[in-house]
């Protein structure tokens, strides 16, 4: 699947899980193939198969908890919260600032695999929008006209 078709299809997926009442098998499989970037490419290792072990078992939440630290080695679960009726979760890449400096991403449902599941949707399309080059930018060429000039009195 390329690229393009991921950024694409991310919002319509973080709408499918938030109007979903559990997790099942196909929408587990349709986020890996969807949104996971690394899965398909570390092959068959041990993580890739403890996802799918966990898939198979139906623990949603230990499935999702492993495919983020998978997929996102530089975020980690800052806060999992129920609170009248839904699992409220935030991801963060700072988890020891206060809330107040911090920049989680929250999600929530009623469902705490899918409420772990949006966030890690919400950093995907985050990570997607957020594109950065492989190589560092090169500064521009200085003005013709500009010289540097020394202003120091050495008297």
């Amino acid at each position: 699947m390329t690229a393009a078709l991921r950024r694409s299809d991310l919002p319509s997926l973080g709408r499918r899980l938030r109007a979903a009442h559990a997790m099942t098998r196909p929408l587990m499989r349709e986020i890996i193939g969807t949104a996971c970037r690394r899965f398909p490419s570390l092959g068959q290792n041990e993580r890739t198969m403890r996802v799918m072990r966990l898939v198979e078992a139906e623990a949603w939440a230990d499935a999702a908890l492993t495919m983020m630290a998978l997929e996102l080695p530089m975020w980690q679960v800052r806060r999992i919260a129920y609170d009248e009726g839904e699992w409220h979760c935030a991801l963060s890449r700072e988890r020891e600032l206060p809330d107040w400096l911090d920049t989680a991403v929250e999600a929530h449902h009623a469902d705490l695999a899918l409420a772990l599941l949006s966030a890690f949707l919400e950093v995907q399309a985050l990570a997607a929008e957020t594109s950065r080059p492989s190589v560092p930018t090169v500064r521009p060429a200085p003005d013709p006209f500009y010289e540097p000039l020394g202003c120091e009195n050495f008297s």
